[in-house]
C-alpha cells in the first residue's frame, strides 16, 4: 500500500460524504497518483465499515465494468468489485429520488442468488452455477461521485464502483436451467428500446463475473456467503436517466423489472 492510514481514512470520509450529500468531486488519484489497488479497496472497506456502524446491513455484492462495452465506455480494461447495502434497495416498480443522486445511469444485469458458500482462488463458472440457487433480472443505478463520470480504475474502486441503487424482480429461474450466455435482454426507457444485449457480453458468461468476484474475495481472505445476491455486471453500456424517466428491463425467460425516477 502506498497511502498511510490517515490518508485512507480521510479519502474514505470524503467519498462517503459525496455519496450521502450527492455532490461530485475530482477523481482522487489527481491528488494521490501513487495510490495502488490495495489502497483503493482499503478505502472501499472503510466506507462499508462506516455504513455498517451507522446501522446498514450488507445486501449483496456487485461486479462492475464487466462488459467490453462498459470498459470501452469508461476507458478502463479490467472489472472491479463492490458492495451493496440495504439503503441501495429499490422495490420492483418503485421510485428512485433523483435529488439524492448526482448523474444517475442504469445498467441491465443478471442477478445471482447463491445457495452455498463460494470460496476462491480457483472458482470457476461451473462452481458458480453449482452453488447458485436462482438468477433473475436486475437494474443497477450507478452514480459515480466523480465529476462528469470521469475516473480511472483505482478511483472507481475506492468509490465502491459507483454503486447507488438497484432493483431486482421479474421471474427467478434455476441458474442451471438456462443458457445465460445467449439469454437476451432489452432495456427500455419511457417505452423506447435504448439498449439490447445478451449475457455473453459479460466476460463471455455472467457466472464468470461472479467467479471473478469470488476469486477477488479469496485473495483478500474472504468468501462469498451462502444466500448472497450478486449483480454480475452491466450487459450493455450504461444509459443516462433523469427525473420523470421510467425504465424497464426485459430478460428472456425471466420476465421484466422496472423502476421510476422521481
Amino acid at each position: 500500500m502506498a497511502l498511510d492510514d490517515k490518508t485512507l481514512d480521510a479519502l474514505a470520509e470524503h467519498l462517503h460524504a459525496c455519496q450521502r450529500e450527492a455532490r461530485d468531486t475530482p477523481k482522487i488519484t489527481d491528488q494521490h497518483p501513487e495510490m495502488d489497488f490495495d489502497d483503493a479497496y482499503a478505502i472501499q472497506d472503510r466506507i462499508l465499515a462506516a455504513k455498517l456502524k451507522a446501522g446498514a446491513r450488507i445486501a449483496g455484492y456487485k461486479a462492475g465494468l464487466t462488459s467490453h462495452a462498459k470498459m470501452k465506455q469508461m476507458g478502463v480494461t479490467d472489472p472491479v468489485f463492490g458492495f451493496l447495502v440495504d439503503e441501495f434497495i429499490v422495490p420492483d416498480g418503485g421510485e428512485v429520488q433523483t435529488g439524492e443522486l448526482i448523474h444517475p445511469k442504469v445498467e441491465p444485469e443478471i442477478a445471482f442468488v447463491t445457495r452455498t458458500e463460494l470460496k476462491g482462488p480457483g472458482c470457476s463458472v461451473a462452481n458458480v452455477l453449482a452453488a447458485s440457487d436462482l438468477v433473475l433480472p436486475g437494474i443497477e443505478v450507478i452514480d459515480s461521485r466523480y465529476r462528469d463520470f470521469k475516473f480511472d480504475l483505482k478511483s472507481v474502486v475506492a468509490d465502491n464502483t459507483s454503486a447507488s441503487r438497484f432493483v431486482v424482480g421479474g421471474r427467478a429461474v434455476d441458474a442451471r436451467s438456462v443458457d445465460l450466455r445467449t439469454t437476451g435482454v432489452v432495456l427500455e426507457k419511457n417505452g423506447q428500446v435504448v439498449a439490447l444485449g445478451a449475457g455473453a457480453a459479460v466476460v463471455s458468461h455472467p457466472a464468470a463475473a461472479v467467479a471473478m468476484l469470488v476469486n477477488h474475495l479469496g485473495r483478500r481472505g474472504k468468501s462469498l456467503p451462502a444466500g448472497s445476491l450478486v449483480l454480475s455486471g452491466g450487459i450493455t453500456e450504461a444509459v443516462s436517466v433523469q427525473k420523470g424517466d421510467h425504465v424497464t428491463l426485459r430478460v428472456q425467460g425471466m420476465g421484466s423489472v422496472s423502476v421510476r425516477f422521481a
